[in-house]
C-alpha cells in the first residue's frame, strides 16, 4: 500500500479536485475579480463556486433566471398587498353599514311630537293597567264558577255585574264614582263641536268609563259610542240632536290624574282652546256623578246569538 492509500484509509488514493488559486506565499490571488477568500463558505469542497456566485454569475442557471424570480417574487407580494387592502375595504364598508343602521331612527317618531309621545305613552299605560284588571277578574270569576258549592250564585253575580258594566256602557245607567269636571269657558271665538269631540277623544283615551256633556241651562246628555256632535246656531252645541248652550260642562268618571294629563299635554285639548282665546278648566271631583240616560233604539234587524 502506497502512502497516500494508506492517508486516506480507504486504500485508494484520495481525488485531487482544483487548487483554490493563490498567490505566492500564500498572498491574495491577484487576478482581476477573484473571489475573496473570507467569502469562500469553508463547509463547501474544494473547487465548488458558492451557491450565490453560480445563480449571479448565470454559470450554472439559463440567463435571465435571476429576473425571472424578481418578477415572481414581486408578483406574489403584490398578490398579498391588494388581498389584504380588499380585506381591509370590506371590514370598513361592514363597519359603516352597522354604524348606518344603529343610528338610523325611525322617521314617524322622529316626526312625532314630544307631547304627542306623552299622550300615547299615557294612555297606553291606562290600557294596561285596565286589561290587568280585567284579567284578574275574569280569572277570579272562572275560579268561583269552577267551585261546585258557590258556582251558581257565583254565575248569577257575575251576570248581574256584566249586566251592570254593559248598561253603563251603553249610557241606561247612571253611574258614580271619582273622576273630573271639565269646563269649557269661550271667549273671542266660540267653543266649536270639534274642540268638544276632541276633549271626549282624549278622555276615552286615558280611561274614561262614563262622561255627560252639560249646557249652561242645566241640560244633560249622555255620552256614548254613538253619540255625534255639531255646531248649532249663535254658539250652541248640538249633541244627538239636543242643543246646549254655553258654557259646557263634560263630567267624567275615571282616573282624574290620567285624564287631567291628557287634557293639559302641549298642543291638546287645552293649548287648541286657549289659542282661540278660550279657557278649559279641569277638576278633580271624589265622586263624580253620571246622571244622564241614554234612551237605547229599538232594534228592528239585530238578533242576539244563542
Amino acid at each position: 500500500m502506497s502512502e497516500e492509500q494508506s492517508e486516506t484509509g480507504t486504500g485508494w488514493p484520495r481525488p485531487q479536485g482544483p487548487a483554490r488559486p493563490q498567490g505566492p506565499a500564500g498572498e491574495p490571488d491577484p487576478r482581476p475579480k477573484a473571489p475573496d477568500p473570507d467569502e469562500i463558505s469553508p463547509l463547501a469542497p474544494e473547487g465548488e463556486p458558492p451557491a450565490e456566485d453560480a445563480g449571479s454569475s448565470g454559470a450554472g442557471a439559463p440567463e435571465g433566471s435571476s429576473g425571472v424570480r424578481a418578477v415572481f417574487g414581486l408578483g406574489r407580494r403584490f398578490t398579498s398587498a391588494g388581498a389584504m387592502i380588499a380585506l381591509l375595504l370590506g371590514l370598513l364598508g361592514f363597519t359603516l353599514v352597522v354604524q348606518l343602521r344603529t343610528t338610523s331612527t325611525d322617521p314617524t317618531s322622529a316626526a312625532t311630537r314630544q307631547e304627542d309621545l306623552v299622550r300615547i305613552f299615557s294612555d297606553l299605560d291606562s290600557r294596561e293597567k285596565r286589561l290587568r284588571q280585567d284579567i284578574e277578574s275574569l280569572e277570579e270569576s272562572q275560579r268561583q264558577l269552577r267551585s261546585g258549592e258557590q258556582g251558581r250564585q257565583a254565575a248569577l253575580e257575575e251576570a248581574t255585574r256584566r249586566a251592570d258594566e254593559l248598561g253603563i256602557l251603553a249610557g241606561t245607567l247612571p253611574a258614580r264614582g271619582p273622576g273630573l269636571s271639565v269646563r269649557f269657558e269661550a271667549g273671542p271665538k266660540p267653543i266649536s263641536a270639534y274642540r268638544i269631540l276632541d276633549a271626549v277623544q282624549e278622555l276615552r283615551g286615558a280611561g274614561a268609563e262614563a262622561m255627560q256633556v252639560s249646557g249652561g241651562d242645566g241640560a244633560s246628555v249622555r255620552v256614548i259610542a254613538s253619540t255625534y256632535f255639531l255646531d248649532g246656531a249663535d254658539g250652541a252645541l248640538v249633541v244627538d240632536g239636543r242643543p246646549l248652550t254655553g258654557p259646557f260642562t263634560i263630567t267624567v268618571i275615571g282616573d282624574p290624574t290620567t285624564m287631567a294629563t291628557a287634557l293639559k299635554i302641549p298642543g291638546g285639548v287645552a293649548a287648541s282652546v286657549a289659542g282661540d282665546g278660550g279657557n278649559v278648566i279641569v277638576e278633580d271631583r271624589e265622586v263624580a256623578e253620571v246622571s244622564a240616560l241614554h234612551e237605547p233604539a229599538k232594534l228592528e234587524h239585530a238578533r242576539p246569538v244563542s
